[in-house]
């Protein structure tokens, strides 16, 4: 079932359909309507030769120049031309749809001033498959993406080089496979496609999405290294939350609780200490936070991708233009700052719990390193030492971007919110987070196979799960494979998809 664009209801689990499930998109005949209703508005400024920038004057530090007739139609094509300035490697396709559907967005408030050509045309890219190729660096996060965005607009001229079933092509022979029709850049049509923090915006869409898969599996997999360590349950009652009243940490109590019912850690039958280190019981208030972060960003991104982000925006029923700092990326840039900062923590926390599961005097009665042969093996010590490598990259990475502006543009653009700087960052946060998670499901799951107990459902679950992908570490062998399988495992969150078929959906 096609998703319909309106300029409002875009939810990033939209987002996700469109641009990683290539979820057919249509645009909505009220918005058709507005685009065209603006576009003919502008047209008749035009004709009156009223100023209006980035449509008859140039742009940044030439705004105070005036264009004749003949310059503007020309304008946007070198404005293209000029802003087309990225560097490196091809931002992933994903992202460069997630840009697309965000940016058509944009144009269905009928705010931008662009033909309706330009906004049919992308809704086209994207149901037929052509993605350009876009430079993942080189944006500063204001005046919006504008540097891979550009890339993206150089496909309306024809120009520009795209990815069309599987392959790496000129922009204009992927269009012409797709049969899509190149309609050109005509006055304001150039600005209207680039200026926003889509790409930014749309990266940080996708990483939500998959932190908030992350912290689901960070909570299962504490939930198995508590088995292991015969916690006390007690800090993970409801109750104990309610009563601070943090939404987050209620919900990680809720899931941590979940995953262990039905383990003999809740009947009884085994002794337990009557308080566990912070790394054990502060795990609902560790994880509840960073849950509270990423729920705070994903509102933040929700009105951003719902939102008029562009420059200068067209007040139709006032037949007024107003120029502002719409396409500023920092409304996304500093709570993503935040929730990758979120992931981090986490991933601290995940490894002081690996590390009481390894450590035989902090580890109620396991193995060192949890070998049954220590001296001739080690066991998973090694582990450790990769999980913290990963932390430390993760630590210098969750420096905030959003406060790293250097001025451009002749200090016309004195202040930039490097919101794709946080983007990218973010995904390797991600990434390592994966490894690092994936290393404490493994090392829980090792530990659960040295203990003789019951454990819950939807621990066992994640166990056997696990176990589909790595054995059992009887003697030592090079670990760097099972490492990287359980951090695919991770990525794919099959443990997560797994564990809620059992026990049911984790809050």
């Amino acid at each position: 079932m096609s998703i319909v664009l309106s300029g409002s209801g875009l939810t990033i689990d939209k987002l996700v359909q469109i641009a990683r499930h290539n979820e057919p998109v249509e645009l909505h005949p009220q918005a058709l309507k507005r685009i065209k209703t603006c576009r003919t508005m502008l047209e008749k400024k035009i004709a009156a030769h009223e100023i209006m920038y980035g449509v008859n004057t140039g742009i940044g530090e030439f705004s105070e120049i005036v264009l004749d007739d003949d310059q503007v139609k020309k304008f946007q094509k070198y404005l293209i031309y000029n802003h087309a300035a990225g560097i490196g490697d091809p931002a992933p396709i994903e992202y460069v749809r997630g840009a697309m559907a965000g940016r058509i967005n944009v144009h269905a408030h009928g705010r931008s001033g662009c033909r309706p050509e330009i906004t049919l045309t992308l809704l086209e890219m994207l149901n037929k498959g052509v993605t350009p190729v876009v430079c993942q660096k080189g944006s500063v996060g204001a005046s919006g993406d504008l540097a891979p965005m550009s890339q993206i607009a150089l496909l309306l001229m024809g120009e520009g080089e795209a990815f069309y079933r599987g392959e790496r092509m000129p922009g204009k022979e992927a269009m012409d496979k797709a049969g899509i029709a190149i309609p050109g850049l005509e006055a304001r049509d150039g600005l209207a496609t680039i200026n926003g923090s889509n790409l930014l915006t749309a990266m940080s869409a996708l990483h939500l999405y998959d932190m908030k898969r992350l912290l689901k599996q960070a909570e299962i997999a504490a939930a198995m290294s508590l088995e292991a360590l015969l916690a006390n349950m007690k800090p993970y009652d409801r109750r104990l939350h309610e009563e601070r009243g943090f939404s987050g940490a209620v919900q990680s109590a809720l899931s941590i609780k979940k995953c262990v019912q039905g383990s003999d850690l809740l009947n009884g039958k085994i002794k337990q200490k009557v308080q566990d280190a912070y790394s054990m019981r502060s795990t609902p208030q560790v994880i509840g936070t960073a849950h509270d972060a990423v729920n705070y960003a994903q509102s933040q991104v929700e009105i951003e991708l719902n939102g008029v982000g562009d420059n200068p925006v067209f007040l139709v029923e006032e037949n007024e233009t107003l120029t502002g700092a719409n396409f500023q990326g920092s409304p996304v840039a500093l709570p993503m700052d935040m929730a990758g900062a979120a992931v981090t923590m986490v991933c601290v926390l995940s490894e002081r719990r690996m590390n009481r599961l390894n450590n035989p005097a902090l580890s109620m009665g396991l193995p060192p390193f949890l070998t049954k042969g220590a001296g001739m093996f080690s066991g998973m010590m090694l582990s450790q030492y990769t999980a913290d490598s990963l932390i430390v990259e993760q630590r210098i990475l969750s420096a905030p971007a959003s406060i790293q502006s250097i001025p451009a543009a002749a200090d016309q653009e004195d202040f930039v919110s490097m919101g794709m700087n946080t983007a990218i960052k973010n995904k390797q946060i991600l990434e390592n987070a994966y490894g690092i998670i994936g290393i404490e499901f493994m090392a829980a799951a090792q530990a659960l196979d040295l203990r003789d107990h019951t454990p819950g459902k939807g621990v066992q679950k994640a166990k056997a799960v696990i176990r589909q992908y790595v054995d059992y570490l009887d003697v030592d062998r090079p670990l760097h494979v099972d490492h990287t399988q359980m951090q695919k495992l991770v990525r794919s969150a099959e443990i997560l998809e797994e564990v809620e078929n059992e026990i049911g959906s984790l809050s």
